[in-house]
């Protein structure tokens, strides 16, 4: 009896291996054929960077920011928010690269020079702040942004 219970369990998993093991039937096409994300990484960091500015995460901003240069080093406005993000982070050493980038990038225009006086502002250098507010407020056809930095500056 004891024979006959093993032969006929043996067989019973000699039949579910041979059925059970077969991978021919799967078709493989639906899970192997799934294509990547069609979405420009570049801009939807971009887009998250000036989101999250907007709402004051400026740690959030940053690490959109940048992962925006590094994915296309030649972007002003990220290297803008960047050095934005930076400076409301207190992170000015690293303001000063992302500012000198964008300089490289985009060159010496007023805006860029506005937030680099906003920068130098916030670090307490007055007298530098003062000298590049100057400059932006003479090549800006709507000089407001810069006269409300102006008087940030003299209020203090």
């Amino acid at each position: 009896m004891r024979h006959t219970t093993f032969t006929a369990a043996a067989a019973i998993a000699a039949i579910l291996m041979v059925t059970g093991c077969s991978t021919s039937t799967i078709d493989k096409t639906k899970t192997t054929a799934i294509q990547p994300a069609a979405k420009d990484i570049d801009t939807s960091d971009l887009a998250q960077g000036k989101a999250q500015f907007r709402d004051a995460n400026y740690g959030l901003a940053e690490q959109h920011f940048r992962k925006a240069v590094e994915l296309k080093a030649d972007n002003a406005e990220a290297w803008m928010g960047l050095a934005a993000s930076y400076d409301e982070l207190g992170r000015f050493d690293f303001a000063d690269r992302a500012y000198s980038q964008l300089l490289k990038v985009a060159g010496r225009k007023p805006q860029i020079v506005n937030n680099m006086g906003y920068s130098q502002l916030l670090r307490g250098n007055k007298k530098k702040a003062k000298v590049l507010l100057l400059e932006a407020k003479a090549g800006m056809a709507d000089p407001t942004v810069v006269n409300a930095n102006l008087a940030l500056l003299n209020k203090g």
